[in-house]
């Protein structure tokens, strides 16, 4: 009996200990990180990034790594940038051979494979902007690396010099304005990219809040809608949003050969004024400001996108890539990156300087964003319940990949527009049947 007894209290004072080794091993949550704690963790980081205008050693990535190193000397953290980013990482999303990550495009249901989770949506909703991003089940996998608004660059002085006294408001002022400049400057009017391909991409996000000021329209209205991309007679919704780029092509106030563009080389062409406007993210501003042989920084202006609902402007906002930390590292790698995650977005003014909406609620807006006093900031809402891939499996189904790298598909608004090849009408309908028979194909509903 006592024998017996020995060991049920051995058993006991095992699993007791197993429970608290397991409880000692638990990563905290990012709400319960606490800079300045733990300053003898030492762990190797390797971030994997697209910022590669932050490089060197000297660049801006080096100085924050720096500053962090003040506080937690030994935490070495190594960036590897990348410029084909979204393919590379998508590419190497299952591997262990980063510890930190801008997450690519993935289903939400595949989050917890390859990230941990950071806490619950309840809490870091309460602290930090856009969590909803990558959020599954309750829990967020994605720490947003900084907020973007969604206009245009442009440059004051060519607007001034070709007579645009103010800000257009609506696709016909904005295209009015192009011609001006093309007439009275030497500027080139809008700047596609066109040889960027994801550069092109970017006109996707001006579809949803910005074209409807509806803020479930992309995630909840568009899934369900039927042929989304007919004239709403208008001058709203996605029809007006892609015709601006086609009829830009088609008058040729684009460059005079789209397939040569240069993506780092635009940059000061911008600030210089050969450049009139680019549609960009607000995440752009800063490059173009800031770009090596731009002599003309306060030249570089940020406005609304060029489409008025109902007398109102409005601004999508939403985040930059998120961070994901890998859930291969080791739990000292792990934690080590929780801290450098807290510390870049509550200490380092990284978003502020790039720019960009903060992400802590507590931070400040740029100057940059001057332009967009009585304009309307607002973030999509999430999809709704037991459509969280929705979206996804639409884009996949009808190859449109709106607002997921469907590059090749706006490109073609200005192939076909520069080169006369097909009407503008003819191309939303092909779009339109590609949606429809999406949607017949997954059984959506179509409202």
């Amino acid at each position: 009996m006592k024998k017996l007894l020995s060991l049920i209290l051995a058993l006991c004072l095992a699993l007791s200990l197993a429970s608290f080794a397991s409880a000692e091993e638990a990563l905290p949550t990012l709400d319960q990180i606490v800079l300045g704690e733990n300053t003898d963790l030492a762990a190797n980081i390797h971030f994997v990034y697209h910022r590669t205008d932050l490089a060197g050693d000297d660049g801006k990535l080096a100085g924050y790594v720096k500053q962090f190193k003040e506080i937690y000397p030994n935490i070495n953290i190594e960036y590897e940038l990348i410029t084909d980013y979204a393919e590379n990482a998508l590419l190497r999303v299952g591997n262990n051979d980063w510890t930190i990550m801008g997450i690519p495009t993935i289903q939400k249901d595949e989050l917890s494979k390859y990230y941990i989770p950071l806490g619950s949506f309840e809490k870091l909703d309460g602290l930090y902007n856009f969590m909803s991003q990558w959020a599954y089940e309750g829990q967020c996998y994605g720490l947003p690396s900084t907020g973007n608004a969604q206009g245009v660059l442009y440059n004051k002085r060519i607007f001034a010099e070709a007579g645009v006294t103010e800000l257009p408001k609506t696709p016909e002022e904005f295209m009015n304005a192009l011609r001006a400049v093309k007439e009275k400057t030497d500027a080139i009017p809008l700047y596609t990219n066109y040889a960027a391909g994801w550069t092109m991409g970017a006109w996707d996000a001006y579809i949803g809040v910005a074209a409807t000021g509806d803020d479930k329209y992309m995630q909840q209205v568009l899934p369900h809608a039927k042929d989304p991309f007919a004239n709403q007679g208008n001058s709203t919704g996605p029809y007006a949003v892609y015709k601006i780029l086609y009829d830009a092509a088609k008058e040729k106030l684009i460059e005079e050969d789209y397939t040569t563009t240069d993506w780092e080389g635009c940059k000061p062409m911008l600030n210089n004024g050969q450049i009139a406007t680019m549609v960009l993210g607000s995440w752009a501003f800063t490059q173009m400001r800031d770009a090596a042989g731009g002599e003309h920084p306060e030249d570089v202006g940020y406005m609304a996108f060029p489409v008025t609902v109902d007398g109102k402007q409005y601004a999508p906002a939403g985040p930059d890539y998120c961070f994901g930390i890998n859930v291969q590292a080791s739990r000292d790698e792990q934690l080590a990156s929780l801290y450098y995650l807290k510390w870049l977005t509550e200490k380092s003014g990284f978003a502020y300087s790039e720019g960009g909406v903060p992400i802590d609620k507590k931070g400040e807006y740029p100057d940059l964003y001057a332009a967009f006093d009585g304009i309307a900031m607002v973030a999509d809402a999430d999809a709704l319940p037991g459509e969280a891939t929705l979206l996804s499996e639409l884009n996949s189904e009808s190859e449109l990949n709106i607002n997921n790298g469907g590059n090749t598909k706006v490109q073609s608004l200005v192939e076909h527009g520069f080169n006369g090849t097909k009407e503008f009408d003819d191309i939303m309908a092909e779009w339109n049947e590609a949606w429809s028979a999406a949607q017949e194909t997954l059984k959506v509903e179509v409202k």
